[in-house]
């Protein structure tokens, strides 16, 4: 939305058709036109390059925002391979295939350009229980700032947001530990913002670093967080509290959630 409302032409990229038509019709009422929906699996690198050719076909292509993400809270000693790689290649492998297929183009092009990453804090604290999610979002912050020196010459911008606690339904699904006696990297009380953070605030800052407002700032992640990763608990250590039934009622809450999750993409 915060796009749209300045003025930019916003390329909706995922694989639930359904939710993407939904939010271009949102960004559509600020700005007729201003959403445009792709069909992707940022996992393929071959169909996110297909999809970047009809993006530059489209017109200029000036910034690129990895926001795709796979979670869930988890022992990691049951974790399956299957599970790991869930998370690992929507996250790690999207942003680095997506942020390639554009920065060759303009590289190629001889224009700049901008990406920005949506990670977390965990990148600095690593995180207990999503252990796949901070492997790799450190990863995604590592590119941020190796591309930034390499690309840097060639006017081509990388920055990171990382977010504290950012309320959505899916989210806190399959995030929530679901016991009001363990604070953890969902709960506000630790915070001492004393609230939890919006999209729309997390979106403000994506278009200030996507903007030529800040030509000078690259390979930085931001922390946004309302000062959680100061005061702790920033990672979901305190999950350690939780028992097997904790647990199993936690894996039933995501895999409804995951359910729901597909049977709307099937729609």
């Amino acid at each position: 939305m915060s796009l749209a409302q300045h003025g930019a032409a916003v390329q909706l990229w995922g694989r639930r058709e359904a939710a993407l038509a939904e939010t271009a019709a949102l960004l559509d009422a600020v700005r007729p036109g201003s959403g445009v929906v792709q069909s992707v699996d940022v996992r393929d690198a071959e169909a996110v390059e297909a999809a970047m050719d009809l993006a530059f076909a489209a017109g200029p292509v000036t910034g690129v925002v990895n926001g795709a993400a796979a979670n869930f809270v988890a022992p990691t000693a049951g974790l399956s391979p299957r599970a790991y790689r869930a998370v690992a290649s929507t996250v790690m492998d999207g942003s680095y295939y997506v942020t390639h297929a554009a920065g060759t183009r303009w590289l190629d092009a001889g224009l700049p350009g901008a990406v920005v990453s949506l990670l977390t804090t965990w990148v600095w604290t690593g995180s207990a229980y999503t252990v796949p999610s901070a492997m790799a979002k450190a990863a995604v912050h590592a590119m941020t700032m190796s591309l930034a020196a390499e690309w840097g010459p060639r006017g081509i911008r990388l920055n990171a947001v990382a977010p504290g606690p950012i309320r959505t339904d899916y989210a806190w699904d399959v995030l929530d530990p679901g016991r009001d006696d363990v604070v953890g990297a969902t709960d506000p009380r630790g915070v001492p913002a004393g609230r939890l953070g919006s999209a729309e605030e997390v979106a403000h800052l994506v278009a200030f670093l996507l903007s030529d407002a800040c030509d000078y700032l690259t390979g930085e992640t931001i922390a946004m967080d309302g000062g959680q990763r100061l005061a702790g608990p920033g990672t979901f250590a305190p999950l350690g509290a939780l028992t097997a039934d904790d647990w199993a009622r936690i894996r039933e809450r995501a895999r409804a959630a995951s359910e729901a999750s597909r049977a709307q993409r099937s729609e």
